[in-house]
């Protein structure tokens, strides 16, 4: 509901920087450039729907391609037109409601990022709009990749603090809590409050939602890989370490018995041609 969306707008505006600083240098993004690169060639021409302040437009500019930008907080899009600035790459960015986006970017373009929007679109009519209107703004060959926070992501959180109060609220009868619970046990996924107004997936809805729409090969990738429950050590590792372990989790993250270990899944595959 747009009452949703205006609450994940204001969020996302006081925590930009937050946002910003939250992912770099994580598994999840590391590995999930690694994947951009292999699928998406330099000098594409790029559109990063929900693409927040910046991050994997950056990467790819970085590359030569031509990236365009549409989140929906205006302080995202002040912060990634001036980390692209402070990269020295360009970027084109506005800020806009990825359900209307086919109003506000003009296509077709040769990949399209819908990583983000989804995680905060809590009525399933919502998603299939915004999967409709991404897919509408891609051309045919062009690939197409789709982030889903899971159900255990909340789970995997607590349980790196697991004597933190929000473990206690999840084992203590919370009644706020008993519906994530209900969800989680009987493998669906939860809309509601989260760190803001979010919709987290059960990893079993992700594939036959994709299979909707007009895409190939789609494919599931864990962006953290194996390596969330134990991010923390791992990256505290020396480089040559962290990056063996990082190796490893790439190598895995297609692999349907590991998915579940990652906090976020992304779904790609090619547009259909007709």
């Amino acid at each position: 509901m747009k009452r949703d969306r205006e609450e994940v707008r204001a969020y996302y505006n006081q925590n930009a920087l937050m946002e910003w600083e939250r992912i770099g240098g994580r598994p999840e993004f590391l590995l999930t450039c690694r994947l951009l690169d292999r699928l998406i060639p330099d000098g594409a021409r790029v559109l990063d729907l929900g693409g927040g302040p910046g991050r994997y437009s950056i990467h790819l500019a970085r590359r030569g391609c031509d990236v365009t930008l549409c989140d929906l907080a205006q302080e995202n899009v002040r912060l990634a037109r001036e980390k692209a600035a402070e990269a020295g790459v360009s970027i084109h960015a506005v800020a806009g409601d990825a359900l209307e986006a086919d109003s506000l970017v003009e296509g077709p373009f040769d990949a399209v990022l819908l990583m983000g929007p989804l995680y905060h679109l809590l009525e399933e009519e919502e998603r299939d709009r915004a999967m409709r209107t991404a897919l509408g703004l891609l051309k045919p060959g062009g690939m197409f990749f789709a982030s889903f926070i899971l159900t255990i992501a909340d789970l995997i959180y607590r349980m790196k603090d697991p004597e933190g109060a929000s473990v206690r609220r999840l084992f203590e009868g919370d009644p706020a809590e008993e519906e994530f619970r209900r969800c989680l046990l009987d493998g669906r996924g939860y809309a509601g409050d989260a760190f803001t107004r979010a919709y987290f997936a059960d990893l079993g809805e992700i594939r036959p939602f994709m299979e909707r729409y007009p895409l190939d090969g789609v494919t599931l990738f864990a962006q953290e890989g194996i390596l969330s429950p134990c991010e923390g050590g791992i990256m505290a590792l020396p480089a040559e370490e962290r990056t063996l372990w990082l190796d490893l989790a790439y190598a895995l993250a297609e692999r349907p018995e590991y998915l579940g270990w990652a906090e976020h899944v992304l779904a790609y595959g090619r547009k259909r041609s007709c």
